[in-house]
């Protein structure tokens, strides 16, 4: 790994181009239900493109007014993938389109997590699954004893983050 690029040994490479599947074969070895159903997968774009252009809006103008250091979309969102030399061109737009996917849910994760942080750092009433990392530190369900004063420390926490970022 050279920066953020990834280079592999010229064996290797070679190795990876004899292993590529052709696009032809590829479509008649392919499981006919991936390709029936890759219409409705696909069309969810739309609205994964909706969510990032909303939640880096949302970020880029409210987290300087509550001193939340922004989510830096490149360290959730990530294509290299496309430099895999044995993934055909489909398999290349299968796997990116899979990391948008899944790094855009994290991403997006991670602004609500640090406003949750800010606005509410309270534990639900009930075990959860797929928590956050910031969530264990959040207070008791139910524990109103100095909720107030506590949100603050939760809010200067933030406001640390964002100074270090800058």
């Amino acid at each position: 790994i050279k920066g953020k690029k990834v280079e592999f040994e010229r064996s290797i490479r070679e190795t990876h181009r004899k292993l590529k599947r052709g696009i032809l074969r590829w479509i008649v070895t392919d499981r006919p239900q991936n390709l029936l159903t890759a219409p409705i997968i696909y069309s969810m774009i739309v609205p994964m493109v909706l969510l990032d252009l909303t939640v880096t809006l949302y970020q880029w103008v409210c987290f300087p007014v509550y001193r939340i250091a922004r989510v830096r979309r490149g360290d959730y969102i990530v294509f290299d993938r496309n430099n895999l030399g044995y993934l055909n061109w489909f398999e290349r737009l299968h796997c990116e389109y899979c990391a948008y996917g899944n790094g855009l849910i994290a991403y997006a994760a991670e602004i609500v997590a640090r406003t949750e942080q800010y606005f509410c750092p309270i534990k639900h009433a009930r075990k959860i699954r797929g928590t956050h990392a910031r969530y264990e530190r959040f207070l008791p369900y139910g524990e109103a004893a100095d909720y107030h004063a506590r949100l603050e420390q939760f809010r200067r926490a933030l406001a640390k983050e964002a100074k270090k970022e800058m």
